[in-house]
């Protein structure tokens, strides 16, 4: 059986999970795992292709470009929990 711990007592001062990027975590019983990297921001690889082929695999470049900002700000937001590296 796996050796789990509950890593926080409602301090004040917030708590932490993981001491370093090696140490494995996870949520909701799922299997640990070590901080995973960022991904290239979608924006880039969309725009990038839009340029180079004129094509963006979307129904419009108005369409990607709506939504490629909108999971890069998720990417983003999980950057700055710690979930990426």
């Amino acid at each position: 059986m796996a050796s789990i711990e509950q890593v926080t007592y409602n301090s004040p001062d917030g708590a932490t999970m993981g001491s370093s990027g090696t140490e494995k975590i996870s949520f909701y019983g799922r299997t640990p795992i070590v901080v995973q990297t960022k991904p290239t921001a979608l924006g880039t690889v969309v725009f990038s292709q839009i340029a180079t082929s004129g094509k963006w695999g979307f129904s419009s470049s108005t369409v990607a470009k709506t939504v490629a900002p909108r999971i890069d700000s998720i990417c983003t937001k999980l950057y700055n929990l710690g979930l990426f590296s």
